[in-house]
């Protein structure tokens, strides 16, 4: 009992909001007011912290690298997109979930594939995966619409009562407001017992086997729910964009993914999110400043972040709010580190 009160007390205690995270909240939403004429890349931005997400889930808790997450994005992009095109759900949200969904059993049937290698192998497999589908895509061009993609996808509004617009005023809303929920649930499951035993097989896969966590039934469950998470983001980019072609299979998509929890961190949720504002915000400054060379200039951010390290930076930014908050308060200011990048 006593091993059981201290998992229960941990879990607890690694559950409690932290300031940082609502005041992080509330600045999403304040963008909505301070930049009202940027609710697309916004969007856009949106879409991306959900994808990475996604991939937070089985990389930063299961240890599970994946090259080919995009293939679940695409289906979940694609099965929207069909649903809203031959008027067979037309309501956004319902239409939503059934894309996760259909990601979600895809994740489930290749996830047996995936949880037999070691890193390098599911590296490939999971390109492989994605390479498929997207192959898959191309050839069934009379469903798929082919490299045109699918057109004419009109989406009915938000619960009958919120049309999309040409501005994505509503698509931001829309959009946060998935990220939120799923970020919720995500917050829930990682501070579980079920997120401790990922925790633990991360770390040493034998040792949590040894002790009696059923190591491949974790590693399924959590591809699942990732693939489930992937699939919405797909979906929520065909909603609000009103366009699905073969570009979200692509590898660049999987890739990017990847830069942005580099950029971001893994294994504490909020890696992922940071790392998209973070990713799209540089892309398209340096996009501006140099069209040419703007990867360069990223991939030059990528080496600093590396060699100056996460933790580092993260101190950095909270030494200011946390001096404030300390002489406030009359007590010594600490800095929270998240515990990925402490290690």
């Amino acid at each position: 009992m006593t091993a059981q009160a201290d998992v229960g007390r941990y879990a607890r205690q690694h559950a409690r909001w932290h300031w940082s995270e609502i005041a992080f909240w509330v600045l999403a939403l304040c963008c909505a007011f301070l930049f009202p004429s940027r609710f697309l890349i916004m969007s856009d931005i949106v879409r991306l912290a959900l994808f990475a997400l996604s991939l937070d889930l089985i990389l930063g808790y299961a240890g599970i690298v994946s090259l080919g997450h995009a293939a679940f994005f695409g289906v979940g992009a694609y099965c929207a997109g069909l649903l809203a095109l031959h008027g067979i759900v037309t309501e956004p949200v319902v239409a939503l979930v059934m894309a996760g969904l259909a990601a979600m059993v895809v994740g489930f049937l290749t996830s047996f594939l995936v949880i037999r290698g070691v890193d390098l192998t599911r590296l490939m497999v999971t390109l492989g995966i994605a390479l498929l589908l997207e192959a898959l895509a191309e050839r069934f061009s009379n469903i798929t619409g082919g490299t045109d993609g699918l057109q004419g996808i009109e989406m009915a509004p938000i619960l009958g009562l919120f049309a999309f617009d040409m501005f994505g005023k509503v698509g931001f809303f829309y959009s946060l407001a998935v990220l939120f929920a799923l970020f919720l649930l995500a917050r829930r499951i990682v501070h579980s017992p079920f997120g401790l035993s990922l925790r633990a097989i991360k770390n040493n896969p034998l040792r949590a086997a040894a002790v009696g966590v059923p190591v491949n039934r974790r590693l399924i469950a959590v591809y699942t729910l990732a693939a489930f998470y992937a699939g919405i983001a797909g979906a929520l980019f065909t909603q609000t964009t009103a366009l699905a072609s073969l570009d979200v299979f692509a590898f660049e998509r999987s890739a990017d993914l990847m830069l942005v929890l580099v950029i971001g961190g893994s294994g504490y949720l909020y890696g992922g999110l940071i790392g998209a504002v973070v990713f799209r915000m540089l892309q398209e400054f340096f996009s501006n400043l140099t069209p040419q060379y703007w990867q360069f200039w990223i991939g030059l951010v990528l080496v600093v972040i590396v060699l100056v390290g996460r933790a580092r930076m993260h101190r950095w930014a909270l030494w200011a709010p946390n001096l404030i908050i300390g002489l406030l308060s009359g007590r010594k200011a600490i800095v929270a580190v998240p515990e990925s990048d402490a290690s």
